[in-house]
């Protein structure tokens, strides 16, 4: 049974920093692309980053570029988001994801096999 569970969300003042985790059970994780997922209220899910497989190739959404680092440890099955500068846009649920597809860097929820339940990152005022 595959199993993608996040950590690491909260609440953060505006300009702070969090770390999220994502542990994986039940598969050999550089055998996915990895990638992080964000969707706020009354917006649509979208790809803030993505890891190859072999974690020396990496996607990131235009807005958190440079303020976000995506990286993995395949032998103890963990991805990680870590994330600084934090406004209010990035207020939303954070999902962690597996792909097949070991061949490109994809964007699209669609081609994510595994899902996390998520975690919540909240702007405090």
């Amino acid at each position: 049974q595959v199993e993608l569970i996040e950590s690491g969300g909260g609440s953060v003042q505006a300009g702070g920093s969090l770390r999220l985790s994502c542990v994986a059970s039940g598969i050999t994780l550089n055998d996915y692309t990895m990638a992080w997922f964000r969707q706020a209220p009354g917006k649509n899910r979208e790809a803030v980053a993505v890891i190859s497989y072999h974690g020396t190739t990496t996607y990131y959404l235009a807005s958190v570029k440079s303020r976000f680092t995506v990286s993995r440890n395949n032998d103890q099955k963990v991805v990680f988001l870590q994330m600084t500068n934090l406004n209010h846009e990035d207020a939303a649920v954070y999902y962690c994801a597996a792909s097949s597809r070991r061949d490109r860097l994809a964007r699209s929820s669609d081609e994510y096999e595994y899902w996390g339940p998520g975690t919540q990152v909240f702007m405090s005022s």
